[in-house]
């Protein structure tokens, strides 16, 4: 039966404003249709944010398109989009009204503007990508030609594999450290394939009935991207580097067998490639739907096409001016005035970075430090920095990630702000004798926690010292940290069954349809244009990936079995399980928001309580219940990177193969150099800095949860069992938020809450604080509301370059920095430098301080 006006008017349609109003409609005056379309044209560009490009494509193809066909095809957006915070408000609404609507199927002559549009916009879904950041960058043609795995690609690609490993590795253990990421690898292999294409003579061979030359022609887009996912797989360092050091060295567990190569291998090669298996396998839920947008992917490909693009239309920007720079030239150029700028507040000007300008007019005075503060406080300022590496402290900046997320990370640690205040004006568990925002562990005088006075020779606990020596003490912000850890997960899966079961449910059928050996070629598909594009290249068959994971499996038994690890293998399944219950929701949100929950603190939550008083053990449950979800994530981001650039899924997995292969046996070898041949390494007295500050809290961790065990700190009557309320609160907040959407679908700015990037934002503290997300708001709202609301064109063409131009001139100014001035010593004294540390945010100030040979808690023989 056709649905009445008063019925849409019932679903929360209002039936005065409703374009599909029957009788508004019928009382019109016969109208010129061509000033129709140009109306739906302008409201077709405001509500999709898309340039006059393609909605031309769209409109050529919505003419061929029958009133069925469209919709059937909305009628599957709405389910797949319908709690999408990504897809325009605007056009679900629309489209919730047209379905609604079944005189639009009855009486199709009286909604010929109704139609028009539709069919506009279903040609736009289908012909491209519904999101106007990926339109920005990612192109919906196709050339199946054009050359990919080529020699001079394998050949620059291991080169970056070994470069990037190999530098990575060596200043992971520094004081800060350095790390060079993909876009200085994508900036350098450039001219490097460029070289290639001019100086390598045309000449191959020809296997398997294709031609391999050392110059297949102009060196191309999907070469460098093959290369760039190269070095970026290779560039994280093996996580098990953290277990061999606390194995290794003498302070820590001392066990000598640690610095076996065949021992040191085997585990790196199990948790570098175990991820493989199961990124494989979350294919069709995190790489091929479109809804997967991964918005850090954008960014790379933004830089690829600056150098590949030779198109250059001019478009108009702010203050009504015609911009025509290039995105290579404005790439160029950016880069160069962001590593010319980085030295101000890096080196010359600290201030810009920590420009604490609250704290400086009191810096003795607790309450203003301590809120304000941006070394030791909570840093609530209203612009903090003028340092966008700041910025990056997770790996995402304010261009890069739409603006929900950017809100809804800030508002979380708003309201957790609250929460850290309380606890330590309060006093709460003590948190009034320690520093306010430290991720430090203490112990009842208020310094640091001497473990070894916990343990026995071999590593593991001993009752006897800890209950003569002190429990272990956590301050204000760090347990707002576990609070809303423990949080998060709950709240992630119930917040993807509520919201996302019909995509994840979609990605089984099509996941069941690729298993079988009758394959139903409507069942679970996915069509959008990237999608067939890709149609065009063979599929890596599952068991490619599951031979990977079985070897990933072997491996982690052997050099768990075979030595003296005191640890079960079965921690390699237990990795395993907790992948399959998380990596597919985890993924979703990382996809959808760019925020990645990860899975360290619960690993360590379980591990703890399964091995207590084992740290070493502990060790190994949270390498691989960590690693396994957060490499399947990663390089299920690498695939998409792939997908969107129409990189052949072979060579892709591939060169992810091949390039972890490579980087895990240089990082192996460069760890044993670093073991072996620096002097003092991991001491104070370690040169150019080589103190090792990561390992020593991976240290402490493990001692924390795995030697004295999360029983005593979260379990019954223990120290922050308070703190276990974090599990409950995670089930109910993506409830009510999906009920209050639910109740309230009208309202554009409520289906922008986010309740994981909510808890995301919430447990960023320590030593993070305020100042850390604040200006990417103020920036986030210029790019994506503002810029993007009234100059599409400028913003399409330049934002996500811009990004990456900042991200590429920090990464080479730190470097060059680093070996020119920080290797001798060399530094600058003035106030603009000396300020920072000065009173609390120098060292921090208590609230409560302890006279000479006091202590807080219960004393000696007082707790168990």
């Amino acid at each position: 039966m056709a649905q009445n006006v008063t019925e849409i008017h019932d679903m929360g349609v209002d039936k005065k404003s409703s374009p599909y109003d029957e009788a508004h409609l019928n009382e019109k005056a016969p109208h010129d249709f061509a000033a129709e379309e140009a109306t739906v044209d302008r409201t077709v560009e405001t509500d999709f944010n898309v340039t006059e490009q393609d909605l031309l494509e769209a409109k050529a193809l919505a003419d061929n398109m029958s009133l069925e066909e469209v919709r059937s095809l909305m009628e599957q957006v709405l389910k797949i989009h319908g709690n999408d915070p990504n897809f325009p408000h605007t056009i679900l609404t629309k489209i919730e009204e047209f379905l609604g609507n079944a005189s639009v199927l009855a009486n199709p002559e009286k909604y010929e503007e109704i139609i028009y549009e539709m069919k506009i916009e279903a040609a736009l879904i289908s012909n491209n990508s519904p999101y106007a950041e990926v339109r920005a960058v990612v192109d919906n043609h196709d050339d199946p030609n054009m050359p990919c795995s080529t020699i001079r690609a394998w050949v620059i690609g291991l080169i970056f594999s070994g470069a990037l490993g190999a530098v990575n590795q060596l200043f992971s253990i520094r004081m800060p450290a350095i790390t060079v990421g993909l876009n200085v690898a994508q900036l350098l292999a450039y001219p490097l394939g460029k070289l290639c294409e001019k100086a390598l003579p045309d000449v191959g061979f020809t296997l398997f009935g294709s031609r391999h030359s050392l110059n297949p022609g102009p060196f191309s887009r999907k070469e460098h991207m093959l290369i760039t996912i190269m070095a970026n797989v290779a560039g994280s360092t093996p996580y098990t580097n953290n277990i061999i050091w606390s194995q290794y060295l003498p302070e820590y567990f001392n066990q000598s067998y640690a610095g076996q190569f065949s021992y040191q291998i085997l585990v790196a090669l199990s948790t570098n490639l175990i991820g493989y298996g199961m990124a494989g396998l979350t294919r069709r839920f995190l790489v091929y739907p479109s809804y997967c947008v991964w918005p850090a992917s954008l960014v790379t490909i933004a830089l690829n096409n600056a150098f590949h693009t030779e198109s250059n239309v001019p478009v108009l920007g702010p203050l009504k001016k015609v911009f025509t720079m290039s995105r290579y030239s404005f790439f160029l150029w950016a880069t160069l005035a962001m590593f010319v700028y980085f030295w101000l507040p890096n080196y010359l000007f600290l201030a810009l970075s920590a420009f604490s300008w609250l704290s400086w007019i009191s810096p003795n005075n607790v309450v203003l430090s301590n809120i304000t503060g941006f070394n030791n406080g909570l840093g609530l300022n209203p612009w903090p920095t003028f340092d966008w590496n700041v910025l990056l402290f997770d790996t995402t900046d304010p261009l890069m990630v739409p603006f929900f997320s950017t809100f809804n990370k800030f508002l979380g640690m708003f309201c957790s702000f609250f929460v850290v205040i309380g606890l330590w004006w309060s006093n709460a568990f003590y948190t009034g004798y320690l520093p306010i925002n430290s991720n430090k562990v203490y112990d009842n005088t208020g310094g640091r926690y001497d473990i070894s006075r916990a343990i026995n020779e071999k590593g593991l606990f001993d009752a006897a010292k800890y209950e003569a020596y002190s429990p272990a003490y956590l301050g204000a912000g760090n347990l707002t940290i576990y609070l809303f850890f423990f949080a998060i997960y709950p709240a992630t899966l119930t917040y993807i069954l509520l919201n996302h079961r019909y995509e994840v449910t979609m990605g089984f059928k099509n996941l069941w349809n690729s298993l079988r050996k009758n394959k139903n070629t409507e069942n679970g598909q996915y069509k959008d244009v990237h999608n067939r594009l890709m149609a065009h290249y063979p599929e890596v068959p599952e068991w490619w990936y599951l031979i990977i994971l079985a070897g990933a499996i072997g491996c982690g038994i052997g050099g768990i079995a075979g030595w003296e690890t005191y640890t079960t293998p079965a921690v390699v399944f237990y990795g395993l399980i907790l992948c399959m219950v998380f990596v597919i929701p985890v993924g979703i949100v990382k996809a959808m928001t760019g925020m990645e929950v990860t899975l360290n603190v619960l690993a360590e939550f379980i591990g703890g309580s399964w091995v207590e008083g084992n740290a070493l053990a502990m060790n190994y449950f949270k390498s691989f219940g960590y690693v396994t979800c957060a490499h399947a994530v990663w390089f299920a981001n690498d695939l998409k990177l792939a997908h969107y650039v129409k990189i052949p899924p072979k060579h892709t997995f591939a060169a992810q193969v091949v390039a972890t292969l490579v980087s895990t046996f240089i990082c192996t070898g460069i760890l044993n150099f670093q073991m072996n041949d620096i002097p003092g390494v991991c001491t104070d007295d370690a040169p150019n800095k080589m103190t090792c500050p990561g390992i020593n809290t991976f240290f402490t961790a493990s001692v924390l949860w795995g030697t004295i065990g999360p029983k005593k700190i979260f379990g019954h009557n223990g120290q922050y069992t308070v703190l276990m309320l974090g599990w409950p609160l995670g089930l109910i907040i993506p409830v009510i938020t999906w009920y209050i959407q639910k109740k309230f679908p009208q309202k554009k700015w409520l289906r922008q809450l986010h309740p994981i990037v909510l808890l995301y934002g919430a447990m960023y503290w320590a030593p993070y604080n305020l100042s850390y997300v604040i200006p990417s708001v103020w920036i986030g709202w210029l790019s994506w509301i503002w810029c993007r609301s009234r100059f599409l064109g400028f913003w399409s063409k330049y934002n996500f370059v811009l990004s990456a131009a900042f991200t590429t001139g920090i990464s080479v100014a730190a470097v060059i920095i680093f070996f020119s001035l920080d290797w001798a010593g060399v530094e600058v004294s003035w106030w603009g430098n000396n300020v920072v540390s000065q009173g609390c945010e120098g060292k921090a100030c208590l609230l409560k301080h302890l006279k000479e040979g006091e202590i807080f808690g219960p004393g000696p023989g007082q707790f168990h």
